[in-house]
């Protein structure tokens, strides 16, 4: 099995190889036959200017003799070709020999491809628009190369071989490098899934990449990783929480149990009573943890009613009267006149919203306080918004407000509770498409919003 570096590697640079080797032989026989064309044109350029060379020599002598264009054999000879003068019966009035060209040292070498063969082109020669004579000029290629021309061209071959070797040199090192681009992120993002899934939840990739999507891949395997040390954490301090809740009540039970049947603690009314709420308290904490089950596990049935929300809100503040006058804290309401706060919901399951809220609120604000109610709507929303100016959160303690059994050190140690109450507020409210929102401030008070959907 490859590593993905090694893969990507061998793809890229399989594909430079190919295109580069592609490109190299697509240019070369593009020169190549541009050249050919070139020395075929300059060639015909040639055979015109011979035969405008003994056109004008017929002019001038009227007639062909043995010196006719004689002076041109020097200029053939050193160009590898042979001219053979003929009169307008074709009979040979000069000519050169064919077997004179192999004799020369070069031939071989600047004659180009089919060196061998002879070939011949035959020309007219006119005068006055009269034929007069033909002038044969043959070769042993197609096309005559000098020792220049074979030097340009060879030249050309190797400068091109030369820049695909040099192209592929550089795409290679370019596909070594943008590989370990990729890789390396995509390999540390790995590594990291791989100790996520042996419970190593604090580890964190580092590996920057200045590729968008390997980033955002990084990014979120990371905060996928702070998320499951966080349920990590959640759920061994739940363990923790759940064995603390039960084990109190039970302690207690077990302790003055007891102490009655030794005889330590007299058998009383009151003490029994005791018992008996301690017994309570921890059926309640049962039921609670039974009714968060039937939460979360979305089997819990709604019964939807349309209701007036400032009427039920009213109705239920006077419940707590009573514990608000004990500590001698003020309610207050604001709820806008002339409006109506209609919606639809399961009654008894808002009811224990509120109650959780409201008595939250008496709950942790000290004597001598205030809460204040409000109601109004904004934007299609009913927003209920409970504010007092009691103990306040710690900041540490906000995000987790609504987690199972999470209660800060403070309410934990000074006021009874056992954590679920907010959980299940939370809970009902999502299964009513509302939000709540919780601001606080140690020690200046807590502030809850929570926004219903209005039917008007």
């Amino acid at each position: 099995m490859q590593s993905i570096s090694r893969r990507l590697s061998i793809l890229l640079v399989l594909s430079a190889v190919a295109a580069i080797l592609l490109v190299t032989i697509f240019v070369n026989m593009t020169v190549s036959n541009k050249f050919n064309e070139y020395m075929i044109e300059i060639q015909n350029k040639r055979y015109e200017r011979i035969v405008s060379y003994f056109e004008e020599a017929y002019k001038r002598e009227g007639k062909w003799s043995s010196d006719t264009g004689v002076e041109l054999m020097h200029e053939a000879y050193m160009g590898n070709y042979c001219l053979t003068l003929l009169d307008s019966r074709k009979q040979a009035v000069w000519g050169m020999d064919p077997d004179d060209l192999n004799t020369q040292i070069h031939i071989g070498e600047m004659s180009g491809h089919d060196s061998g063969v002879y070939s011949t082109k035959t020309f007219d020669i006119k005068v006055d628009g009269n034929v007069v004579g033909f002038v044969d000029i043959g070769q042993y290629s197609s096309v005559l190369l000098s020792e220049e021309d074979l030097t340009f061209k060879s030249s050309i071959n190797k400068s091109i071989f030369a820049s695909g070797a040099l192209t592929l040199i550089i795409i290679i090192s370019l596909s070594l490098y943008f590989s370990k681009q990729f890789s390396t992120p995509i390999r540390e993002v790995a590594k990291m899934s791989v100790s996520l899934s042996q419970g190593n939840f604090d580890t964190v990739s580092n590996s920057k990449s200045n590729i968008e999507e390997l980033e955002d891949l990084r990014k979120s395997v990371n905060i996928l990783a702070g998320k499951l040390k966080y349920q990590d954490a959640l759920r061994k301090r739940l363990v923790s929480d759940i064995t603390h809740e039960i084990r109190t009540p039970l302690n207690v039970l077990q302790n003055n149990l007891e102490a009655m049947i030794d005889g330590v603690v007299p058998v009383t009314k009151e003490g029994l009573n005791y018992l008996n709420e301690e017994v309570i308290r921890f059926g309640k904490l049962v039921n609670n943890l039974n009714l968060l089950k039937e939460f979360e596990s979305e089997s819990i049935k709604l019964n939807y009613e349309t209701i007036h929300l400032e009427d039920l809100i009213t109705e239920m503040s006077k419940d707590f009267f009573i514990g608000s006058d004990c500590k001698n804290i003020s309610i207050e309401y604001d709820i806008q006149p002339d409006e109506t706060y209609q919606m639809i919901c399961d009654k008894d399951k808002i009811k224990q919203v509120i109650i959780n809220l409201f008595s939250n609120s008496i709950k942790f604000t000290e004597s001598n306080g205030k809460v204040l109610i409000k109601l109004y709507k904004e934007n299609k929303k009913i927003i209920l918004e409970i504010m007092d100016n009691g103990i306040g959160i710690k900041p540490e303690d906000l995000p987790f407000i609504f987690e199972r059994l999470y209660r800060g050190d403070k309410s934990r140690n000074q006021i009874e509770g056992n954590g679920i109450g907010l959980t299940i507020v939370k809970n009902i409210l999502e299964l009513h498409n509302s939000l709540i929102e919780v601001e606080s401030e140690e020690g200046v008070g807590t502030s809850v919003k929570v926004y219903f959907n209005s039917t008007n």
